[in-house]
């Protein structure tokens, strides 16, 4: 969408103090238009219908049809990016990923309940969501379980011709955000029980939410996935998770590389950044490492991989046909940082290919 003109926004909340805290908020930014608001899945629709939105926000938990079954029907009427507004719980959480499954662009949480008097802590939040959403590719937003691709004999071939990856590579890290649930679950349930070498992955997620996702992404994946935690080993075969609201770094330890989460300020606005932990893992481990950097906003890895990158490690990109937002691995590409640069469904055996490399 050309931001020449406003993102025209459509509000669903069953509360009408939420429509109208919401208004407000989104109405603060100058690029934002409100044209209509719905207190339910039903007069959703007929607004989708009649209003042709940029952005919807959605509320996850409404009378009827819940917010989860509102999006399968817009996915299946007219797909448009939608901003899903959900509770910090455990079940919101879980509701949450089938959400992002299921076509959602992303998502915020109510800061304290269904009815949040504060919902103004997470109105820059909000905003910014709004309009990186404004800017998604729905053809890869659209998938329940994952990114589908239509015809993928059709698509280009690889942009950036793979140069020689280190002999043997120690360890994986992986920078994500906008798009990135999706993603992960096409990359890692693709790869084989034997993959060789840890995976550290950070994620723009909130605390709360990265439990669920590791939780949803072992269950549909070879390698065991699992939320980091302070002193945690990192071993082979094994994907971690950097949790909500702490940066993921490495450390050396007598037999392993360990895990330590640290509360440092968030860097480029979000905690966890990757590039927080691409630098650890420059410092700690060296070049000997592959890099992977998948959609979202934003420049977060663009320090780290520059880090890493000039110690020989080997990196890997989504590119633009598969990315809901190119962002962040756009600005790998533009730096020169790139080795491969792939559509989503072939970096899990980019990766296999690279990290099994014998000779």
């Amino acid at each position: 969408m050309s931001l020449s003109r406003k993102i025209r926004v459509l509000i669903v909340d069953d509360s009408a103090f939420m429509r109208k805290v919401i208004g407000d908020i989104l109405s603060a930014e100058p690029a934002i238009e409100i044209v209509g608001k719905a207190r339910n899945g039903d007069e959703a629709i007929t607004r989708l219908k009649e209003l042709s939105p940029d952005v919807i926000t959605l509320d996850m938990e409404m009378p009827g049809k819940n917010g989860v079954e509102v999006l399968r029907e817009i996915m299946k009427v007219k797909p448009v990016p939608v901003v899903m507004v959900s509770s910090l719980t455990k079940e919101g959480a879980n509701v949450t990923m089938q959400a992002l499954g299921a076509g959602a662009v992303d998502f915020v949480t109510k800061p304290s309940g269904t009815i949040s008097l504060d919902m103004e802590k997470v109105g820059d939040e909000l905003r910014q969501k709004i309009i990186a959403a404004s800017r998604a590719s729905m053809k890869n937003a659209f998938g329940e379980g994952g990114v589908r691709v239509k015809s993928r004999a059709s698509l280009t071939p690889p942009l950036v011709p793979p140069r020689e990856a280190p002999r043997r590579p120690e360890m994986v890290v992986v920078a994500s955000s906008t798009g990135g649930p999706n993603a992960l679950q096409e990359v890692i349930p693709g790869l084989s029980r034997d993959f060789p070498v840890p995976i550290l992955i950070v994620q723009h997620m909130p605390p709360g939410f990265t439990t669920s996702f590791a939780i949803r992404l072992n269950e549909r994946s070879k390698i065991n996935v699992t939320e980091a935690c302070d002193g945690m080993p990192v071993r082979r075969g094994t994907a971690i998770i950097a949790p909500g609201g702490y940066h993921l770094v490495v450390e050396r330890g007598s037999t392993d590389f360990l895990c330590r989460l640290i509360e440092t300020p968030p860097v480029r606005s979000v905690r966890p950044a990757a590039d927080v932990l691409f630098a650890s893992v420059s410092d700690v481990v060296g070049g000997n490492v592959i890099v992977v950097v998948l959609t979202g906003m934003g420049k977060d890895g663009l320090d780290g991989t520059r880090l890493l990158r000039a110690k020989g490690a080997y990196v890997i990109a989504e590119s633009r046909e598969t990315c809901v937002i190119y962002g962040m691995p756009g600005a790998v590409h533009e730096a020169g940082l790139v080795d491969e640069l792939l559509p989503i469904y072939s970096i899990a055996g980019a990766l296999e290919r690279v990290v099994k490399r014998t000779d």
